[in-house]
């Protein structure tokens, strides 16, 4: 077997024969389309849970427009009937390969709130329609894939498929399941920015090779039988030498005498001096022919120590510079296999960056879809992703999983181009740009100072607890990519939609004044998510110093531009680590701050993140796990979701029976009456202890896990686009 190969161009490979065809104004989803393009079959067959928007900003068109580049004839089946496979043939069978995906989203995030409610949209059906896709999408769509054609190689990838590559606590069946790979039955599992792996996978599937032996692509995850390598140069350890669980056994003393007789003089031997660049590609070379044996699925399922433990050495082995293969047994006996995650791929490069987003894509819907309104489409129609990847590695949130903590940035004439692009050919545009962002607003162009040391680095952030000495934090390319995207003919405004990494942002007051002065459209979001150290430190999220610094250079800025301007933070409720008396705290910070939260968010536990890894078992997976580790207080039972939802809206009416009940729990009654010191007023002639109230569309909405901008006592803060919205990029 070959060892991981080095990373090649996306632009260096040769054509694929079938690029005599040319570009397709839309890619084809019916068999009449193709017979229009002159086709007898699909090379690939991309099968997706959203609607097809031939856009960068959804997976399917990105990567479907990047294997036409490449030459391969692709169709797209969106949104198929799941129950049976009549609807997987209608494209016929693909030649080289099937790529499933659940879509942009989870497709249990999707379906159902944080309160395991079933929401009642879909931002990326036609009309925002719900249940137009199954649950475990991925499961489900591979399995009628392979009905559909035994024969065919069914790869699979996208954020779902990412996030369950090895075994994971699953929230909606409250269960550790087993990879993906294995419930799918699918032959590869190409998780993170899929680019790379799926480019060289096409290419050499269409020069005939079996996707069983593609073993050796950075960023693809197989099952094999039990005790395979690539080759007999790789050796493995077990995840215990990595982060021990349990007691740390003392290390030898590699200067101790050894016992025993007395040696005699050694031979003097020559020394050689080894540059730092020689040194580090030894170890390099070494680890690259390295496999960590994580615990078994079975025992990670049963063992919360064990879970928080595999989860800890799995987000310590994710930086591509110097990240290790991961095996995971499945099964016992006979049957057992071995899940096999090669390292994560190869960051993009800013070229490669610009070949992916200058694709020519038709930068609407498929025009099946007719005049439906795609509630998702809306939202993003009039906004340029710059950027990819987050370094906050916040522990609730999934880009890191997915992205990547290393940022690949555009370069600005392809932004600006974007732009142009947006204002020539999407209907509907009125000058105004709604974001230039990506994960976060402001890490464009961040990067560590050295590429040795960020190879080398194994921190979970860059930002906490303190930002690294080593991370560039320059705001210079970013504030000059506003002032010439404003400056582009018919744009009337470049607005800033995606979350801002404020502790990043103080370090740049003349960011702050532009953004602010620019590129404020009323209200900017922030995400402090809560004002307790307990939380605060679960979240590896910074303090509240940061926030009301930014806070006070916002305002500053506001008044030298001569505009009302309001920040709108978002706090989540619930999170692991969280207390009752923390959510008491924050509720009388927001008080005190005249916030009146209109929706609020709760926590939400996602596949593979450190939070949920803090929810399932109790522990801190920050820190080395063990029997006597750090316990982690976590919020399941529904009253206390509730109370720590109520906390967030201390406001309304209807939580203050619930909350006076908690208060005088807390031995905090003190805090019930009519001053302006109280938190709730107290109870008037007859009012029921409890509330007893049917859910109204209001409190439905608090608990879906999206929020939404909250009001002032100092006035209306304008309010958000109407209609439903995909989930927001979060600031980390």
């Amino acid at each position: 077997m070959q060892e991981q190969t080095p990373p090649r161009s996306l632009t260096a490979y040769r054509p694929y024969w079938a690029k005599r065809f040319g570009i397709a104004p839309f890619l084809p989803m019916s068999a009449a389309e193709m017979e229009a393009r002159g086709w007898d079959a699909c090379d690939v067959i991309l099968v997706t849970g959203d609607a097809y928007i031939d856009h960068p900003s959804f997976g399917m068109a990105l990567v479907g427009r990047l294997l036409e580049a490449q030459g391969f004839r692709v169709g797209i089946i969106s949104q198929p009937d799941w129950k049976s496979a009549v609807d997987f043939r209608r494209l016929g069978r693909p030649r080289l390969f099937f790529g499933i995906t659940a879509g942009n989203m989870d497709s249990m995030v999707n379906r159902y709130t944080a309160d395991r409610k079933i929401r009642s949209d879909d931002a990326y059906t036609p009309g925002g329609e719900a249940g137009r896709r199954p649950d475990r999408a991925v499961v489900v769509y591979a399995q009628r894939a392979r009905e559909a054609f035994p024969d065919c190689p069914v790869v699979i990838g996208g954020i779902e498929a990412s996030l369950r590559r090895i075994a994971h606590y699953d929230y909606w069946s409250d269960t550790v399941r087993r990879s993906v790979l294995a419930d799918s039955k699918a032959d590869l599992l190409i998780y993170g920015n899929a680019e790379r792996a799926l480019v060289a996978l096409a290419h050499r599937l269409g020069r005939g090779e079996p996707v069983g032996s593609v073993r050796d692509l950075r960023g693809t995850a197989f099952l094999v039988p039990r005790g395979w390598r690539p080759s007999d140069a790789w050796s493995e350890l077990d995840s215990t030498t990595v982060d021990t669980p349990g007691a740390v056994q003392p290390h030898p003393d590699p200067y101790a005498m050894a016992a025993g007789p007395a040696a005699g003089p050694a031979a003097p031997r020559p020394v050689r001096l080894v540059s730092r660049e020689e040194h580090h590609a030894a170890r390099r070379a070494a680890r690259q022919r390295t496999a960590i044996r994580l615990p078994a699925f079975e025992a990670v399922r049963d063992d919360p120590v064990l879970y928080a433990h595999a989860s800890r050495t799995f987000h310590l082995e994710s930086n591509p510079g110097n990240a290790r293969a991961l095996v995971q047994a499945h099964g016992e006996g006979p049957g057992a296999r071995d899940l096999w995650l090669n390292p994560p791929p190869i960051p993009l490069t800013t070229p490669e960056m610009d070949h992916v987003y200058g694709l020519p894509y038709a930068r609407r819907p498929h025009p099946a879809y007719g005049d439906a309104r795609i509630p998702a489409w809306e939202m993003i129609r009039f906004s340029v992703n710059i950027m990819r990847g987050c370094f906050g590695g916040c522990t609730f949130c999934s880009i890191t999983e997915h992205e990547g903590r290393i940022i690949q940035s555009r370069s600005e004439q392809s932004i600006l181009h974007e732009i142009e692009e947006i204002r020539d050919k999407t209907p509907g545009f009125t000058g105004i740009v709604s974001d230039l962002g990506g994960p976060t607003a402001n890490m464009y162009r961040m990067a560590c100072r050295d590429p040795l040391i960020e190879t080398a680095c194994r921190r979970l952030s860059c930002v906490y607890p303190a930002i690294c000495e080593n991370l560039g934090t320059d705001h210079g390319p970013l504030i000059h990519l506003y002032r010439r995207a404003r400056a582009l003919p018919g744009v009337k405004k470049v607005l800033i939609g995606s979350g801002l990494r404020y502790d990043l942002a103080v370090r740049s007051p003349e960011y702050v004044k532009e953004l602010v002065t620019h590129h404020v459209g009323g209200y900017l979001k922030i995400a402090p998510e809560h004002t307790e150290e307990g939380p605060l430190s679960k979240m590896m999220k910074p303090g509240m110093g940061a926030y009301e610094k930014f806070k006070r250079l916002f305002d500053q800025a506001s008044r030298a531009a001569g505009k009302e301007q309001y920040l709108i933070p978002y706090f989540i409720a619930a999170h692991p680590g969280t207390a009752d008396e923390d959510m008491l705290e924050l509720a009388l910070w927001l008080k005190r701050n005249d916030f009146r939260l209109d929706q609020v968010q709760t926590f939400l536990p996602t596949p593979l993140a450190l939070a949920t890894a803090m929810y399932h078992t109790e522990r801190n997976p920050l820190r080395k796990v063990g029997p006597g580790s750090e316990r982690v207080p976590v919020v399941r039972g529904g009253r206390q979701r509730r109370l720590h939802k109520a906390f967030l809206r201390w406001h309304d009416p209807e939580n203050w029976p619930l909350l006076r009940e908690a208060l005088a729990a807390m031995g905090r009654a003190d805090l019930i009456g009519p001053g302006k010191r109280h938190l709730v007023p107290p109870p008037r002639p007859g009012e029921p202890p409890m509330a007893r109230r049917p859910a109204t569309r209001a409190s439905a909405a608090s608990a879906d896990g999206r929020s939404a901008p909250p009001k002032s006592a100092r006035g209306a803060v304008p309010a958000a686009p109407p209609g439903p919205r995909p989930p927001r990029r979060r600031a980390k």
